[in-house]
């Protein structure tokens, strides 16, 4: 079967760069990206049931842009007017600097890591161990970085603030696809739900990271391609090594 048609189940490349492009051009595939889940903010009724008030805190940790936009988002719709003296603990200078969209940067208390973890972050957390942190997480979180912070003796509250859910199909979107590829398990899930009679026969599945393979080997789906590994650091290279394998037999 020539595979043709193959769905990301992730947001459009704002790059012409990406190698995703180069492999549609190279081997004669139509990539389409479509993320099967999306990420929405709690509602300010949903956070006050968690009685943690924003206000409480002197500082907040952020792991992610996400989280920066939807703990403003929050504060918005809470009409909370956050103090200058607030500090900001980001993972990266990335994330530190995407704060510009919502505050004025220069005239804030921001801290950052240089690895990407949190590891990193601690001793910078530690030595301004006066203040009262905030971490925005989602629903779906794993608890490495609230037993660091535990480890550590951080004085600090978690708060959910948004929630992964799916990102639901319409009845005028065409399903006919030759390959579908994933990213996270709440994929699967999405798939799942839109698609509850779902046959996989010879769809091509490929997928990142091990809980993700898990989650198609678990839903009773045949995983054909899995990233990463030892000769495909990546997605885009686990599928470059696919089809050059594939156009080989042809």
């Amino acid at each position: 079967m020539k595979i043709k048609k193959v769905l990301v189940s992730q947001p459009k490349p704002n790059s012409e760069k990406s190698p995703y492009f180069d492999i549609a051009e190279k081997y004669g595939v139509h990539m389409e990206f479509r993320p099967f889940i999306k990420v929405e903010s709690v509602t300010p009724k949903e956070f006050r049931q968690q009685k943690v008030s924003i206000l409480d805190h002197t500082a907040v940790i952020f792991t992610a842009r996400t989280a920066i936009d939807h703990f403003f988002h929050l504060c918005e719709g809470m009409r909370i007017t956050i103090p200058d003296t607030m500090k900001y603990f980001c993972l990266t200078e990335s994330i530190a600097l995407y704060l510009q969209k919502y505050i004025v940067y220069r005239k804030r208390k921001i801290f950052f890591g240089a690895t990407g973890k949190l590891d990193d972050l601690i001793p910078s957390i530690v030595k301004h161990n006066d203040e009262k942190y905030l971490l925005p997480v989602s629903d779906v979180h794993n608890d490495e970085q609230t037993s660091l912070l535990d480890k550590n003796k951080i004085d600090y509250s978690k708060a959910v603030m948004y929630r992964t859910v799916s990102n639901d199909f319409t009845e005028e979107e065409k399903f006919d696809y030759d390959m579908l590829v994933f990213f996270s398990p709440s994929g699967i899930n999405s798939l799942l739900k839109n698609f509850p009679d779902f046959q996989q026969n010879d769809i091509k599945i490929g997928c990142f990271g091990p809980t993700t393979a898990k989650a198609v080997k678990d839903a009773g789906l045949r995983l054909d391609i899995e990233a990463p590994s030892k000769e495909a650091p990546s997605m885009t290279a686990a599928l470059e090594k696919y089809f050059k394998e594939i156009s080989k037999k042809e």
